[in-house]
């Protein structure tokens, strides 16, 4: 469609021109459509085929991985963190046992 639509402005920007009296309102709508069409075929071969898509496939995983790494701690941190608690609390219970041993 885009190219068609590229065509076709292209066109009729010459025919704008070829008619008498000269009308450019109607080149000027033309020209601008022609640019519009040209700016979207470009957008669409910078995407499909010179590695735009790899590019915004890219940059979503990261944003995914970033933002998974913000939502919080992993399941094997999670655990560690309650481990180090369970050793602390067990370390003290152990020095508390010994200082009544000792005296």
């Amino acid at each position: 469609m885009t190219a068609a639509l590229t065509v076709y402005a292209a066109t009729f920007m010459r025919y704008s021109m070829a008619v008498t009296p000269k009308n450019y309102l109607l080149f000027a709508c033309h020209f601008v459509n022609f640019g519009a069409q040209s700016t979207q075929g470009f957008r669409f071969l910078q995407y499909w085929h010179n590695g735009g898509r790899e590019e915004a496939l890219k940059l979503k995983a990261q944003q995914g991985l970033q933002s998974a790494k913000a939502q919080g701690k992993g399941p094997i941190e999670q655990a560690e963190e309650k481990g180090k608690g369970i050793l602390q609390k067990g370390e003290a219970k152990l020095i508390e046992v010994k200082d009544k041993v000792v005296r």
